[in-house]
């Protein structure tokens, strides 16, 4: 197994992801989805981190090697962005989902220093509306955003909109036609449901 491969299985195998193409889950924006999707639950599994954060290193060292800070978006980048940080040797910021009420009223946290080019840190990436927002906070603080790297994403056309409206190159350790792949190997998806779950990614807003 390559890494997107392993890690598509451990997500699985933890049930950080659940697939239930018969009975759907309800997005806080709406959507029906045949999957659910907590990445969060990774960090209580050593071997899982562990073969994330090596898989975000070798994507950042590959399509990133300027980097010169990582960044955590709060709450769920903040873990996977301090051990890439730690295994790089990097500098190390994480961005709050707003500014502080406040104080000095900040939306980015740690030393951060006007030109550096920060790599940002993600679990999980559906429209990257929420990521870009990040984006936007480093750059509003001086620095030059070169790309962006999550866990997973599922790999929405809406979300290659986005980051393309934005100029912004993304890359994630594993994505969902991979973790369906791996399911279906797993006999954990027949045909039907394999069938559903292609569907879904294609337009998951008219999806039955």
């Amino acid at each position: 197994m390559n890494t997107a491969q392993s890690v598509a299985k451990y997500l699985l195998d933890i049930n950080a992801v659940t697939l239930s193409p018969n009975d759907p889950f309800t997005w806080a924006s709406g959507l029906k989805s045949p999957i659910y999707c907590d990445n969060r639950l990774t960090i209580s599994y050593p071997a899982v981190r562990k073969a994330i954060y090596t898989g975000m290193t070798d994507l950042i060292k590959e399509h990133f090697g300027d980097a010169e800070v990582i960044a955590g978006t709060a709450t769920a980048g903040i873990p996977h962005a301090a051990w890439v940080a730690e295994e790089m040797n990097l500098p190390m910021i994480y961005v709050r989902s707003k500014p502080k009420d406040h104080g000095q009223g900040k939306q980015t946290e740690g030393v951060l220093k006007p030109g550096q080019k920060v790599v940002v840190i993600d679990d999980l990436l559906s429209t990257g509306g929420s990521v870009l927002k990040a984006v936007h906070a480093v750059q509003k603080a001086g620095a030059k955003v070169i790309g962006v790297v999550a866990v997973f994403s599922y790999q929405l056309p809406e979300a290659d909109k986005n980051f393309g409206d934005e100029q912004i190159d993304f890359y994630t350790v594993t994505n969902y036609s991979t973790l369906i792949d791996v399911a279906k190997d797993n006999g954990d998806v027949d045909e039907k449901d394999l069938s559903s779950l292609q569907e879904w990614r294609k337009d998951p807003e008219n999806w039955k």
